[in-house]
């Protein structure tokens, strides 16, 4: 059976189709959704069968979709119709059993089983080793510069079927639409289907296989990728080489703006950095901790009109997620500190809805102060984020109140270990 006909098997397409489902997603340029995949008749996927195996099937173009990036500017995805995206993950499950065991150890992203924690620990291990410098490698839009014949050639040494590389060809092809107008694409493969982070890792697995030739330590994680060397000119050195491989061997540029030959505690990786212990701790990077807050603000301003419960389930998935992703940090000090701003913003919603002096004395008697303590708070003059730091509103509002509503902390460790600068 040729890898064509194994990825139109109705085993393999009825797998896609629920994985994209329960992946959700917005539509595509057709506005068809992924509830609507239910819906399709069997003719319809007999059709797109057919047209795929006689070379005639032509992907319909990405929607243009522009996100903010956490350290400014935008990034641009392409969302396939849903339609594609069951095709693109329809061959991603049969090429993810050719290529993955072949990728480099230490290669982190997009891969089963294979996640940033597991890169971040990778990462400890080569400074614990002594390699005390890093050398932050940084690709200029890699996603939106990848060109297409460098990666073809890469998928075509494993994959034989000329079908497949036809439809994973146009697929890097598709146009691009904004605005009602379509863009032709000659180079990229947008973030936003199933299949490009399978074919990032193809193309930058040639950036591995040479550094592990070299001998060189290092993380990748999609393509924000970490040398480790145990010297400043070392580090300049892999730079500058690694920048004409890029150039010469991939088509690819290096975003001088954002890599560096460093320590590795004035870098960040993946949202952590590191101290400067001999054994070096983790801990979240200060550029993560003021994403997070930047996120958390608009909900607490959007929670001044509404009842605290609602504000606290809004909150509670973020830092849920916040608290799992950053749980190999070694120093909490941070998780503390956000516990204590996340609660007195909490505190500080409720002294406003309150509104009126009369009205907060009685509160504040209701939760256990006395009308003398009731009315130094109510009276005292200040605003919402001075009173919402003062002892006795704590002592009327306490943390168990939140964590009655469903706020668990951040801060669940018992043991502090101490962290150097």
């Amino acid at each position: 059976m040729e890898l064509i006909d194994e990825i139109l098997q109705r085993e393999n397409v009825l797998t896609s189709i629920e994985l994209v489902r329960r992946k959700g997603g917005a539509p595509g340029v057709d506005g068809m959704t992924v509830d609507d995949l239910r819906l399709l008749p069997e003719s319809h996927w007999s059709r797109i069968a057919k047209e795929v195996l006689d070379g005639t099937y032509m992907p319909q173009p990405v929607r243009k979709v522009e996100i903010p990036k956490p350290g400014g500017g935008v990034r641009t995805l392409g969302i396939p119709t849903v339609v594609d995206r069951v095709l693109q993950q329809a061959v991603l499950q049969k090429l993810q059993p050719i290529f993955d065991p072949t990728f480099s150890d230490a290669s982190f992203g997009f891969r089963p089983n294979r996640g940033a924690h597991g890169a971040i620990e990778r990462a400890r291990m080569h400074m614990a080793s002594g390699r005390r410098w890093v050398v932050d490698l940084d690709l200029e839009k890699f996603f939106d510069r990848v060109n297409h014949d460098v990666l073809m050639a890469r998928v075509a040494r494993r994959v034989k079927d000329k079908r497949v590389l036809l439809l994973i060809r146009r697929y890097l092809q598709a146009g691009m639409m904004e605005g009602g107008l379509v863009s032709a694409r000659a180079e990229g493969t947008p973030q936003g289907g199933p299949l490009s982070p399978l074919l990032s890792n193809i193309l930058l697995d040639e950036l591995d296989k040479e550094l592990e030739q070299r001998g060189h330590r290092f993380v990748r994680y999609a393509d924000d990728c970490n040398v480790y060397v145990h010297s400043q000119a070392a580090g300049a050195r892999v730079m500058t080489s690694l920048e004409r491989f890029l150039r010469e061997k991939l088509r690819l540029k290096i975003n001088q703006a954002k890599s560096a030959v460093a320590r590795p505690w004035e870098r960040r990786f993946l949202g952590y950095t590191v101290s400067r212990d001999k054994r070096p701790k983790l801990k979240v990077a200060p550029e993560s901790v003021k994403r997070l807050r930047q996120k958390l603000q608009p909900i607490l301003r959007a929670g001044r009109g509404r009842a605290i419960r609602h504000t606290v389930a809004r909150l509670s998935p973020i830092l849920a997620g916040w608290k799992t992703y950053f749980s190999k940090a070694d120093c909490v000090d941070v998780f503390e500190t956000l516990d204590r701003w996340i609660r007195r913003s909490l505190r500080g919603l409720i002294w406003r809805q309150w509104k009126r002096p009369n009205i907060r004395v009685q509160q504040l008697k209701q939760r256990g102060l006395t009308p003398v303590e009731a009315s130094l708070v109510a009276y005292n003059g200040r605003g919402p984020w001075f009173t919402s730091g003062t002892r006795l509103l704590g002592q009327a509002l306490p943390s168990q109140l939140f964590e009655r509503l469903g706020l668990a902390s951040l801060a669940v460790r018992q043991r502090r270990i101490e962290c150097t600068v």
